[in-house]
């Protein structure tokens, strides 16, 4: 069975355009899980004693993760609906969004809300959000049990205050299939609840691209561009790090292998470098049952990538367009499958008209790419990739000159392995993005190092009786240290795992796949912030632990 008809979740599906709130190997694979009857393990938080089914039913808990909920100010706050529709096919829900009366114009905390339900079959879909235009939140949907189930998704977006001040267009869409077969309806209802208070210090404008273009304000210091980039679609880009280059015998093709990366160009010179995060959707690795009660890392609030494009702030306020342009590198010539909407902070000078400066340093490393195909009884294609770049330059400000340098580099290596006919698949990769930011002029120079790590583990076999397993471990992980003068003052470390392992007998009717799935996740944060550790695991459904550590 090949992986572009097992793995696909959006069944072709293209996409146009946080926190969610409220494991041990499946029974099939020959190692027990708990036998029904048996008292679930009960959580620190008192998750209720269960009983774990042979095998999974009609209906499951609701989806959960184990990421920690925002925390919200107290005190005043006032809520605005944004967008309430049914998602049945390709049609954009839009209206309008009018300021909220009552907590004025400037908040401590924006905080958005999604809350969807949805039931019948259904495949995972994507969607966005957009406010004037800005691309203010981007998801995927859980897939439902016959009997439905409601999921809820919160993100802070009051970085986007400034678009969130006056009366704007909106726009929302959750692309999707209805018919005999198909037949769940996706609901939901968005809000922005907004908190008056000390007002947060947020960016003065968000712009996005008109024709590919940027204008920003003659008076910009820091500009910092983020870019909502997902590989989707159902097509191969949407499982990217599985790509095999010719003449492996795979049926995703990509004449360089796997090897991704999202770039950002101003007027045509290489601005910014990231690794895309390897997304694993609610249907992905040919196994729903690992999803339907925790997502993949990522899954319901898709995080953006950010470039800090600060050095180039001297070049961009001459008042003229500039042209920016997104770009992955490693898609094949003429291969779609990859969105990449960008919107741009921009913080002003209030005291100065215009902003000069100059970019002064420009090193682009080579981009190591190579992949190497090695035949047998198991195929094999070794993958190590990687680039570096330094951009530095300054502004001078109405408090002085003021010097931005930022370094980044990427590292990715991975070895895929599979059998003819892809009965056996397997991958075990790992991305790196270490990025470094120094600020430098009035007072000690800062520097914040952002080091992530994204991990993936797993295996696809198909064995006797047509029996789908999938066993998968995934990982992201990132640590941030800001330093003053050579003396740090801030820290954070961050990991949250997902692992799982279910399996489900393929060509035959629903009922009698007899699927079996045990999913865990533990999220931990530690740092300068506090601590936060919290552990979730399902089996066949039910929530069998719910545990904070901290």
């Amino acid at each position: 069975m090949k992986r572009r008809i097992v793995m696909s979740m959006f069944a072709g599906a293209t996409l146009l355009a946080t926190s969610l709130l409220g494991a041990s190997p499946a029974q099939s694979a020959g190692v027990p899980v708990q036998s029904p009857g048996a008292p679930a393990q009960l959580a620190d938080e008192g998750v209720r004693s269960a009983e774990v089914p042979a095998e999974f039913g009609t209906d499951w808990h609701d989806p959960i993760t184990a990421a920690p909920p925002l925390t919200k100010p107290s005190g005043k706050s006032c809520q605005v609906t944004v967008a309430e529709a049914q998602f049945r096919d390709f049609t954009p829900y839009r209206g309008t969004y009018t300021p909220p009366e009552g907590c004025g114009d400037r908040w401590s905390k924006v905080v958005l809300r999604m809350d969807g339900k949805v039931k019948g079959r259904q495949y995972d879909r994507l969607g966005y959000l957009h406010i004037g235009g800005v691309e203010v939140f981007r998801t995927s949907t859980p897939e439902p049990s016959p009997d439905g189930i409601e999921w809820s998704v919160e993100k802070d977006v009051t970085r986007y205050g400034d678009t969130l001040r006056r009366d704007q267009d909106v726009e929302m869409l959750i692309g999707n299939v209805v018919n005999d077969t198909y037949t769940g309806i996706i609901d939901v209802k968005v809000t922005l609840t907004f908190y008056a208070g000390r007002p947060a210090t947020t960016p003065d404008r968000v712009l996005t691209l008109q024709d590919g273009t940027l204008t920003t304000p003659r008076n910009s210091e820091r500009i910092v561009a983020e870019v909502y980039a997902t590989g989707s679609g159902g097509g191969c880009e949407e499982f990217w790090y599985l790509s095999a280059p010719d003449p492996a015998p795979y049926s995703c093709k990509a004449a360089d292998g796997p090897y991704r990366e999202v770039q950002i160009k101003v007027d045509g010179r290489l601005a910014g470098i990231a690794a895309p995060f390897p997304h694993v959707w609610t249907g992905g690795w040919s196994n729903p049952f690992l999803w339907y009660v925790t997502p993949g890392p990522r899954a319901f609030d898709v995080k953006p990538i950010e470039y800090d494009l600060t050095p180039f702030a001297g070049l961009l306020n001459d008042g003229r367009p500039h042209r920016v342009e997104v770009s992955v590198v490693g898609v094949p010539e003429g291969q779609s499958g990859w969105s990449a909407p960008v919107n741009v902070l921009v913080w002003q000078d209030a005291k100065s008209a215009h902003v000069t400066g100059g970019l002064t340093e420009h090193r682009v490393g080579d981009l190591a790419n190579a992949s190497t195909y090695t035949p047998g009884s198991e195929h094999r294609v070794d993958t190590e990739g990687g680039h570096r770049l330094t951009v530095a330059g300054y502004v001078d400000t109405s408090h002085g000159r003021v010097t931005t340098t930022v370094r980044r580099s990427l590292a990715n290596g991975s070895a895929h392995r599979w059998t003819d006919g892809e009965n056996l698949d397997a991958l075990d990769a790992r991305w790196t993005d270490d990025q470094s930011v120094t600020v430098d002029g009035r007072g000690p120079a800062r520097t914040t190092r952002t080091q992530r790590t994204y991990t993936m583990d797993g295996s696809i076999a198909i064995g006797a009786g047509d029996r789908l397993r999938t066993v998968l471990t995934l990982g992201d992980r990132a640590s941030v240290v800001t330093t003053e003068g050579g003396r740090r003052t801030a820290w954070s470390w961050l990991d949250d795992t997902v692992e799982g392992d279910a399996a489900w007998t393929l060509n035959v009717p629903r009922d009698q796949r007899h699927a079996v799935g045990t999913t865990s996740e533990r999220y931990r944060s530690y740092g300068s912030g506090g601590c936060y550790d919290r552990s979730l695991t399902s089996v066949q459904g039910v929530l069998t632990e719910d545990r904070d550590r901290c």
